[in-house]
């Protein structure tokens, strides 16, 4: 596994696991809660220690089983979760305060690693207050590390200049559909760390034979091309899937290194 370190100073696996259909009936994102840890399981069994949940997603509850369930001592774990870009959860101190305690109490846990912002709104200045709460609770050790989801080069700027503490991570779409060089290249400037969401969608077949092509030489298939190419540029990856087999086969890519012209051949597609 390799690491990077993030702007508070600890380090979050280059790749980890989604989660949004974990735990939940015939693995629907709005399927009810079952509270099975199968998959999750799994991925802990295969090496999997950077766990992506959130409040929206309903399961955080699983993942703390899961974490429990393992065995393993609570500091072999990141764990992330984030807080929903929505009133109930936004509109004063009072309620940003409630979903970080709901999200410590699903997870079983004192502290969290890293926890986000999940979703951009229209008024930047709450986001800001919401933002200055998080801040305190990096400030008491609740909070490892702070950041936002799914937010643009606009709404960054804005948190950058009124931000103590500046955003460690933006999780962002990124795949061979939409690699969102932008925003990316955008954080490496400021020190934010992009990580990707659903890094093996959007794959068109034309890509998918490109990709596999590139990855007969080392044995590797179109997924494990993709998710090493985002990896190389600096981004953190949590793929998800629900078999055993890829989830093992998503963590293989540490023995193995794209060359310049590969890395500019997936890159534009």
């Amino acid at each position: 596994m390799e690491f990077v370190t993030l702007n508070t100073g600890v380090e979050i696996p280059m790749i980890g696991t989604g989660t949004n259909t974990y735990g939940k009936q015939d693995h629907n994102y709005n399927g009810d809660i079952t509270g099975d840890t199968t998959e999750l399981d799994a991925a802990i069994a295969s090496g999997y220690r950077l766990i992506d949940t959130a409040i929206g997603y309903r399961n955080e509850a699983v993942i703390g089983a899961a974490v429990k369930k393992s065995g393993l001592d609570r500091s072999e774990f990141f764990l992330t979760s984030k807080l929903p870009g929505k009133e109930e959860y936004t509109a004063s101190r009072e309620a940003v305060e409630a979903g970080i305690a709901f999200s410590l109490e699903q997870l079983q846990t004192d502290y969290i690693d890293l926890y986000l912002i999940h979703h951009p709104w229209d008024d930047l200045d709450e986001i800001v207050s919401v933002w200055k709460v998080l801040e305190e609770y990096v400030d008491k050790g609740v909070f490892k590390a702070i950041g936002v989801s799914n937010f643009d080069e606009t709404q960054l700027q804005y948190l950058l200049d009124n931000a103590r503490i500046e955003p460690a991570v933006n999780q962002i779409q990124s795949h061979v559909g939409h690699w969102n060089h932008e925003v990316i290249a955008f954080g490496k400037q400021h020190g934010i760390v992009s990580e990707a969401w659903g890094p093996l969608s959007g794959v068109s077949d034309e890509a998918r034979v490109k990709l596999t092509e590139i990855g007969k030489s080392y044995n590797k298939s179109w997924a494990q091309v993709s998710l090493r190419y985002q990896i190389q540029s600096g981004v953190v990856v949590i793929p998800k899937s629900h078999d055993a087999g890829r989830q093992k086969d998503n963590l293989e890519l540490f023995d193995f290194e794209l060359t310049a012209e590969e890395m500019a051949e997936v890159a534009a597609l």
